[in-house]
């Protein structure tokens, strides 16, 4: 009995692999969250109703349910309607949408903050309202949420292990899988905890950097 780390030297480089799983997951499903968070936003604020209220219900439905519900319904329910997704696209389009909701709620907010003076002002020169919006409008509240949204993304960080579930062979599976051969959890969960915090500290320090840069350009 006791700890026994040198346990971990044979299995270094299926929790690597693991690892960068997990920050392919993260970042193809930031991507889609953020991207999904302004078209959202724009939906909910600028759609006709016959599209807004079905979002509306959309995503009431994505922030009230959880996630991991959510993944088994992408994943193992869509197969029933003919549409079978890959373990790994299922995990990045279930991590994207939900954090997208998020997203969509806090752009909202930072749109409707924006000074409408300068929408008029931007119609005053012969922009459309869609110009005016895409061009003036969009770009300062998506500066204005990049904090907010930074920590949408750590957190998304670690809902990704939430894939596991579904087969995708991420860090935390591929812990389980160590554990499985081995015997030894404390070890390998410990290793993985490490690994995930090794990968937030990397995306604070670009956050942080996004933050000096849009602050430097303001």
């Amino acid at each position: 009995m006791g700890l026994d780390f040198s346990v971990l030297g044979g299995f270094w480089g299926l929790l690597l692999q693991g690892t960068l799983w997990t920050v392919a997951i993260t970042v193809l499903a930031g991507v889609l969250s953020y991207i999904g968070g302004v078209l959202f936003a724009v939906v909910a604020l600028y759609a006709p109703a016959v599209i807004r209220w079905p979002f509306r219900l959309f995503e009431a439905l994505f922030m009230g349910t959880p996630l991991l519900l959510q993944l088994f319904l992408i994943y193992f329910g869509l197969i029933q309607i003919g549409i079978d997704l890959p373990a790994f696209v299922a995990g990045v389009i279930g991590l994207g949408l939900h954090f997208a909701v998020y997203n969509s709620e806090l752009i909202q907010a930072a749109i409707l903050a924006v000074d409408k003076g300068q929408t008029e002002a931007a119609r005053t020169i012969g922009l459309s309202r869609w110009q005016a919006l895409r061009h003036v409008v969009i770009p300062q509240a998506v500066r204005a949420v990049i904090p907010p949204i930074g920590n949408n993304m750590i957190a998304l960080l670690k809902d990704s292990a939430l894939v596991s579930v579904i087969g995708v062979a991420e860090l935390t599976l591929s812990a389980q899988q160590a554990i499985s051969r081995t015997f030894r959890p404390f070890e390998f969960y410990l290793a993985a905890a490490v690994l995930y915090y090794i990968v937030n500290l990397g995306m604070e320090a670009v956050q942080r950097r996004i933050e000096r840069r849009i602050a430097a350009s303001r």
